[in-house]
């Protein structure tokens, strides 16, 4: 049987009682508790013992669905002698025990000790049964992105290679000491062959973002520039900050990189012209890459949108080619354009374009590369802060880049990196070569349009007359290369020689001026033990 008290059963959901309420509770305990102990006879007397020896128990039945509130007025009733006939001769009996003193304190005592737990814990007095809400863990997916919402940039500054630091090349220790040294407070770390699939794991698994889609693609594709380009941008997802390509020299600290006039909370993103040859948009080769932005150099903050849906992209679109190719990821074949296209500027600056467009960011007028061509000075667009060609592509020879000595340029690129195009070859002429050989100049590429045209009404003795004399500037090129390339290694072997030398003359140098230095102190030794003989007496 259930008390007075309490409710049949304990309610299902969670309704606190309004705070208010309990005022109404407490000064009725307090009255209850006074009459209990002033019923007690201040007179000590012998009664004759109870019926029943039983004492009091409590059925736990009883308490079911109670809230706390209701269990000192419950205890009251069942204590009081009135609430309680049989119990009456028990409760005299161990009130005839205690002394007067501590009955007639007794009331202060449990006023002051029931105030204060109503003070330090109200919620003792709103319901016994406890909010059974349960929260689910975090789940991040593509509809559901963590927002990252500090102002400033990550600082940290990546790069990627096959080899770990310590087996750097000369060249590349050289660029790759360049960003530290020019940002000696950033965090540095190179992800290479022998690490990027644990990153990618550890960010993109159960443990990270929870995207197995992305690690099984990352693990299924073999195509080294596309692991290359994927990975850096599923680095800066993840982790924001700076990357740059290995090759790639830092002139400028990257304090230098957002112009003081804007508010580094109003920018997502900070990326920089490479190509803009809009003339040549309708041609067949170059058309595709004749606009895009720079990506072997661009900063970021973490989890932006446009990063992911570039991932996406580009799993899809290389997912098709293996489709239609007839074979696994791993096997794909791709040429130099499918590259830039698929994972490169190309899907870079696109991506950029459609993110600018979107709604949540520019409601108004469609931006177009016109927005960027012949960029004299930074601006921002829809939280991308677009920087002109000579921050990131400095001498490139086109676009109207400059040099590397303008005051605009941040980094330098080295291009001795970027040998990719061997695996993936562009399209090349038996007897005119690339196109791209001509580097954007309009002259070449007007020539070598005409010479490709013209190729199929020459005879084969002409055919065969030009392929001749291509062979042999070919040879004439490979054989200044390899002279070049020698220069180099022999610069870099005296160079290395050079400092050896200089390091041993120093460390000697500082020896024999340690050893005249304890000599001396030695000798300053001696002369003061012989004056202190001399003066005495």
């Amino acid at each position: 049987m259930s008390s007075a008290f309490c409710s049949s059963s304990a309610s299902s959901s969670v309704h606190h009682q309004p705070r208010g309420r309990h005022f109404f509770v407490l000064p009725f305990l307090l009255s209850r508790l006074w009459s209990l102990i002033h019923s007690l006879p201040s007179s000590t007397r012998q009664l004759s013992p109870p019926s029943s020896s039983r004492v009091l128990t409590l059925d736990a039945t009883r308490f079911k669905g109670c809230s706390l509130v209701h269990l000192p007025v419950m205890i009251a009733k069942l204590v009081s002698p009135l609430g309680s006939p049989k119990l009456a001769a028990t409760t005299a009996q161990f009130r005839n025990r205690l002394p007067t003193q501590f009955r007639r304190g007794a009331p202060l005592y449990i006023a002051v000790v029931v105030f204060v737990l109503f003070l330090l814990n109200v919620t003792l007095f709103h319901s016994g049964v406890q909010d059974t809400t349960f929260v689910l863990p975090h789940v991040a997916t593509k509809h559901n992105i963590p927002k990252y919402t500090r102002a400033e940039f990550p600082r940290k500054i990546w790069q990627t290679w096959k080899v770990n630091p310590l087996a750097f090349e000369q060249r590349d220790l050289d660029t790759a000491r360049s960003w530290v040294g020019q940002n000696p407070s950033y965090r540095y770390e190179v992800l290479t062959d022998s690490n990027d699939m644990q990153y990618v794991e550890w960010h993109f698994g159960p443990d990270g973002f929870n995207r197995p889609d992305i690690v099984n693609f990352y693990r299924s594709v073999k195509a080294a520039i596309v692991k290359a380009d994927l990975l850096r941008y599923l680095v800066m997802y993840a982790e924001g900050g700076l990357y740059a390509d290995i090759d790639v020299e830092a002139l400028k600290p990257l304090s230098k990189f957002v112009p003081e006039r804007y508010d580094m909370a109003d920018i997502d993103m900070v990326i920089g012209v490479e190509i803009d040859e809009p003339d040549w948009k309708d041609h067949p080769i170059l058309g595709p890459k004749s606009r895009s932005f720079c990506q072997w150099t661009f900063m970021c903050k973490p989890q932006l949108p446009v990063m992911m849906r570039l991932i996406e992209q580009i799993m899809t679109w290389l997912n098709g080619v293996a489709k239609e190719q007839g074979v696994p990821l791993a096997e794909v074949k791709l040429d130099f354009d499918q590259i830039i296209s698929g994972t490169g500027p190309s899907a870079f600056t696109n991506a950029i374009i459609a993110e600018m467009n979107d709604a949540s960011h520019n409601p108004g007028k469609p931006i177009t590369w016109d927005t960027f061509h012949d960029l004299g000075e930074s601006k921002l667009v829809s939280r991308v802060l677009v920087l002109t060609v000579e921050a990131f592509a400095a001498g490139q020879g086109h676009s109207n880049s400059g040099n590397h000595d303008a005051r605009a340029a941040l980094v330098k690129h080295h291009y001795h990196a970027s040998n990719w195009p061997s695996r993936h070859p562009r399209y090349k002429h038996p007897a005119y070569g690339e196109v791209e050989q001509c580097n954007w100049v309009d002259e070449c590429v007007k020539k070598w349009d005409e010479n490709v045209a013209a190729w199929g009404k020459l005879s084969e003795a002409e055919q065969k007359s030009i392929l001749a004399e291509k062979e042999r500037k070919e040879k004439e090129r490979e054989e200044q290369r390899k002279k070049e390339e020698e220069e180099r290694k022999k610069k870099e072997e005296e160079d290395r020689k050079k400092k050896e030398e200089e390091d041993r003359r120093k460390k000697e140098e500082e020896e024999a001026k340690a050893g005249k230095e304890k000599a001396a102190k030695k000798n300053a030794g001696k002369g003061n033990e012989k004056a202190a003989k001399d003066n005495k007496p």
